[in-house]
């Protein structure tokens, strides 16, 4: 493992309480390492035409106009240094579980700030709502960099509980955001799936990106439990005692058909879909969005 990835290891980020100082230290220790010229990309939109003028760009008329009107037309537009972001993050009880430094709360909570201090920092505008079974915490999009502890005093106050509703969650959300971006859920997706592709489904049909952190810990995604072991649900009551040995064929083969239909209601919506362990470096989740900014770009 490089040093760069040390320093981004959640041990390390563990023994940093704050979680501003967190984000900078995985976005500066990032941008420091291999992604030195991130590609964020710029929002240009059409605005009006006006009559054209000497010295104007050539490439600025509109030649569909010229030709129904017989006069030189140029396109304005408004270009917007400011990609808009919405940063949508689960604080339901399921979020709570954690078997390494960080747990699936606090690793999506510093994904979440540290992706809004990158944005920041290159003047894009950044909101962030948290969720359960009904939105919790919703804070604006804005561009200026002291919003990040607006958005640390959201999650901060998210502490994690009740059951999730996606879908209402994001049907909010969508309804929302009357101007089209980026929307980045973190969530252990350990909710409906009709009810999240349909929400997937409504944000792409209004015209916005979507990226999915898929955040689980190791032992989710391993099951290397053994011996006498007690589950217990995070989201309810319920209890089991058990040999997980006997459990465990069964349980990666649920496992791997959970994966697979996520994957597949990403990828039949044009959602971006990364699967984050906790136990992964947190710049896996700043090059997987950078990545993501990309793929959208060449789609659009």
């Amino acid at each position: 493992m490089s040093a760069s990835k040390r320093f981004l290891h959640p041990e390390a980020i563990q023994r940093i309480t704050r979680l501003d100082l967190r984000a900078r230290h995985i976005v500066e220790g990032f941008l420091s390492g291999e992604h030195r010229s991130p590609y964020f990309g710029q929002s240009i939109e059409f605005v009006q035409h006006r009559e054209y003028a000497a010295g104007d760009d050539l490439r600025r008329v509109d030649w569909k106009v010229w030709a129904k009107q017989d006069k030189y037309y140029v396109k304005q537009y408004e270009e917007e240094t400011n990609l808009r972001a919405t940063l949508v993050v689960d604080v339901s009880a399921g979020m709570q579980y954690g078997s390494g430094p960080l747990n699936k709360f606090e690793y999506a909570s510093t994904v979440a700030v540290s992706l809004a201090y990158l944005l920041l920092r290159q003047q894009d505008a950044v909101g962030c709502i948290s969720f359960d079974e009904k939105v919790r915490r919703t804070v604006p999009i804005r561009s200026r960099i002291n919003h990040l502890q607006s958005i640390i005093g959201a999650l901060d106050a998210s502490a994690p509980k009740d059951k999730t509703d996606i879908g209402k969650v994001l049907q909010e959300v969508a309804e929302n955001m009357p101007r089209r971006g980026v929307v980045v859920l973190a969530s252990d997706l350990f909710v409906d799936r009709p009810a999240l592709v349909k929400g997937l489904r409504m944000l792409r049909q209004r015209g916005h990106d979507v990226l999915v952190f898929h955040i689980m810990d190791d032992d989710e995604l391993d099951f290397t439990f053994s011996g006498a072991t007690r589950f217990e649900a995070l989201e309810g009551v319920d209890r089991l005692n058990c040999n997980p040995r006997a459990l465990r064929e069964g349980y990666m083969e649920a496992l791997n058909a959970f994966l697979d239909e996520v994957r597949r209601g990403c990828k039949q919506n044009g959602c971006d879909y990364a699967l984050l362990r906790t136990s992964q470096p947190l710049d896996a989740a700043l090059a997987a969005y950078l990545s993501s900014r990309l793929g959208m770009h060449h789609r659009n």
